[in-house]
């Protein structure tokens, strides 16, 4: 299996950048079952405005986490452009008959979250000066974490799907799982995690355009009741280096988390699979 994901910088320190888009780009391996063996970094870099050890931080920060990892940089390809881009083609094995995917969830399956949701919404309220250091610190955190751990112990409960929560956020990835499968998929609104100053910024206006864009696409494929707007908002943030959304059986999920807990994994029971009910995404 090979995935490939390039991604500007969330963050303003160049190493942390590097790791995060590495994390970034590993996680499409972890998401499908899969174990990672060999990268190579794509990087487009500003020669007439940055200085060359800006982009030496950048590429080891993607080597740290690759170290992590056990994945070894075979190469890679640098190109001059107007701003800064890195990323990571990666190739991972799985055997194939055991690929995850997102298109086989189960009626009666619990969904396990393993990253809480904001680094899209920090991100921007970091570019705007308006975030707490304490706030780009935990964002960084989560989204410099590798899903290796999660997907490790995902991998010896018998998961039925999995993907990784990304671009199109939680709403859109927990579309994209219903839809596959044929079900509708129930998200408990008050158990869903966020990053601490998620709300307070959303309130500020910080918030990605890639958010709204998420929110007009999905908006009429879901079911929200009487949600306020504003409150789903995060629910539609592109995350960047996102958690697995991992849908097991009650009885996985329940060992699941008393393992993650004993191993310091984070996970979060943030709704259920249903048989199909009109539209592919509740909010409760």
């Amino acid at each position: 299996m090979e995935s490939c994901d390039v991604i500007t910088p969330p963050a303003d320190d160049p190493r942390a950048f590097g790791r995060i888009a590495a994390a970034n780009a590993l996680s499409d391996i972890y998401a499908m079952g899969g174990k990672p063996l060999t990268a190579m970094n794509i990087a487009f870099f500003p020669t007439c405005s940055m200085p060359p050890e800006v982009l030496g931080e950048v590429l080891a920060g993607g080597q740290d986490a690759l170290n992590e990892a056990g994945c070894c940089l075979v190469g890679g390809h640098t190109v001059e452009d107007e701003e800064l881009k890195y990323g990571l083609s990666v190739t991972g094995i799985v055997h194939p008959d055991q690929v995850l995917r997102n298109s086989t969830a189960r009626p009666g399956d619990l969904l396990l979250l393993t990253k809480p949701l904001g680094s899209g919404i920090l991100s921007t309220a970091v570019k705007g000066e308006m975030a707490t250091k304490e706030q780009e610190a935990e964002a960084v955190r989560w989204m410099a974490l590798l899903n290796r751990a999660a997907a490790e112990l995902m991998l010896r409960h018998n998961p039925s799907a999995c993907t990784d929560v990304t671009g199109f956020g939680l709403i859109g990835h927990s579309c994209e799982m219903a839809l596959g499968a044929g079900v509708t998929i129930c998200l408990r609104l008050d158990a869903i995690p966020l990053m601490t100053g998620v709300t307070d910024q959303v309130a500020d206006g910080m918030v990605p355009a890639g958010c709204y864009q998420n929110r007009s696409f999905y908006l009429s494929r879901i079911d929200a009741g009487c949600c306020k707007t504003d409150r789903l908002l995060p629910l539609f943030d592109p995350q960047t280096s996102g958690g697995l959304l991992i849908a097991l059986s009650p009885d996985d999920a329940a060992q699941y988390q008393e393992e993650a807990c004993k191993n310091n994994v984070f996970c979060v029971v943030i709704g259920e699979v249903l048989l199909q009910a009109g539209v592919p995404v509740l909010i409760a």
